[in-house]
């Protein structure tokens, strides 16, 4: 793969699509060609699988099949859209990977990490980003202001203790590949969370020998 593979991820509340948008322009701001997406989406069959797993509030999922469904939209996604991307040179940036499945899944939903480990481990070997960006941020404040902006869905009424196993499902992975992960304090002004973006994306341009 000769493209450059980001990752951006956090619970409700972060600031992730503002954030997004504020990376997808400082990277086209660089002359980066850029492919913006998203997990569980970025194909048709993944953005079916995303309807289901947050809107159909009348279909009980369990956490096996939620886990499941993700990682099947999440081959889709790969097969069709991150590695040609990558394949071709190009960066892409995906709102979500499979951070959000040991965060989620494996520790909200108390699958554990070893079922996400098999699903990585078939689904995308050994394909990882080389920098995700990881908004960190209380659960309680983020689900305050995650309501703010609309109804819950199926995930987002899951509850605080949920919220807090995710939270500290990101951040064990964050402890563990401190290398690709760069954590930023959601709960801070957006100018410094975006002031924290700039530092990590100009570092990375200038590794890869681009203008930052």
């Amino acid at each position: 793969m000769s493209g450059v593979f980001l990752t951006l991820e956090g619970l409700e509340g972060t600031g992730k699509t503002t954030n997004l948008a504020f990376v997808q322009q400082r990277l086209q701001q660089a002359g980066v060609d850029v492919l913006v997406t998203r997990e569980p989406g970025g194909t048709p069959l993944g953005e079916a699988l995303r309807d289901v797993i947050l809107n159909r509030h009348d279909v009980q999922i369990g956490a096996m099949a939620e886990l499941l469904m993700i990682f099947a939209a999440r081959a889709q996604h790969l097969e069709q859209v991150i590695k040609p991307a990558l394949a071709a040179g190009r960066w892409v940036l995906s709102d979500r990977f499979t951070e959000a499945s040991y965060a989620y899944q494996g520790a909200g939903r108390s699958l554990g990490s070893e079922a996400v480990e098999v699903l990585e481990n078939l689904v995308q070997q050994e394909l990882q980003p080389d920098l995700t960006f990881l908004l960190d941020i209380e659960p309680e404040l983020g689900l305050r202001r995650a309501s703010a902006t609309g109804a819950p869905d199926r995930i987002e009424q899951a509850g605080l203790p949920f919220f807090e196993r995710v939270r500290s499902g990101y951040l064990a992975r964050a402890q563990q590949f401190p290398q690709r992960f760069c954590v930023l304090d959601a709960a801070e002004p957006l100018l410094d969370v975006q002031a924290g973006l700039d530092n990590a994306l100009a570092a990375l341009l200038r590794d890869k020998g681009l203008p930052s």
